[in-house]
């Protein structure tokens, strides 16, 4: 093949269409689409990417019109967005996890603003998806989304991707289990943060001298950090578990 055949109009919207593809998941997709990362060096990465992928996808006919550009175009977008949202409600589940576990330790003003969403959030909750991060990275989930993006070529032709009910179907499903799944994450402490309330509570009972906010919350806190510094390991391992069945999930979507 010749350099000159590359220029022809088929290899050209091909090229297009992957180079959006892969923006549009960096766009979207976790890790990828962090906010420290500027967007220049996104998109080199996505043409990177683009120039890297290109020799193995199938070349894809020049539309007949403009609204079948667009269309395509549109179809790739939604496939960046549907992927990314799967993706993402997994850390949603420990975001909420550390609201919950911020709330009953006394930390819920404790905020700062979320770089990465922009809005405040509670230190725990982001302490939570930091930690999530890291162990993403540790065991090379990072990889794992490049991966399916490379099956996606095959599996998903460019500009061929249709929305079926069953995303629907899971997203919903899985929008409904990250309150389930983040209450149970911070279960071990608001349980014994429960306990320890009704204890306080027998003691201001018998010892009305009982000072709950000078002795109480310090005990209540150092409590939970030490509860928390056990089952944080626990967390970690069902963060990895929610995104390897999530990859598997879309893996699943285009075959």
């Amino acid at each position: 093949m010749s350099w000159y055949s590359l220029l022809a109009p088929d290899h050209i919207y091909t090229f297009l269409l992957l180079f959006v593809r892969l923006s549009t998941l960096f766009v979207f997709l976790p890790f990828y689409n962090h906010m420290s990362v500027s967007p220049s060096i996104k998109g080199a990465f996505a043409f990177y990417l683009a120039l890297v992928l290109y020799p193995i996808v199938p070349v894809t006919p020049e539309p007949a019109s403009a609204g079948i550009f667009f269309m395509a175009l549109f179809s790739e977008i939604v496939m960046g967005l549907i992927a990314g949202v799967v993706l993402n409600i997994v850390f949603g589940i420990f975001a909420y996890a550390g609201e919950q576990i911020a709330f009953v330790m006394g930390f819920s003003l404790a905020s700062v603003m979320d770089p990465q969403s922009q809005i405040q959030s509670p230190l725990v909750s982001q302490f939570l998806t930091m930690m999530a991060l890291l162990i993403l990275l540790a065991f090379n989930g990072h990889y794992m989304i490049l991966m399916w993006m490379v099956e996606a070529l095959q599996g998903a032709p460019l500009g061929g991707f249709v929305l079926d009910p069953q995303m629907f179907d899971y997203v919903i499903r899985a929008m409904g289990n990250l309150f389930m799944l983040g209450f149970s994450v911070a279960f071990p402490i608001v349980a014994l943060s429960l306990l320890s309330d009704i204890i306080f509570g027998m003691l201001m009972k018998t010892m009305p001298q009982f000072n709950l906010l000078v002795v109480g919350f310090p005990i209540k806190i150092a409590l939970s950090l030490v509860v928390w510094s056990v089952v944080l390991g626990s967390m970690m391992m069902i963060f990895k578990e929610q995104f390897l069945d999530a990859i598997a999930v879309l893996k699943a979507w285009i075959q």
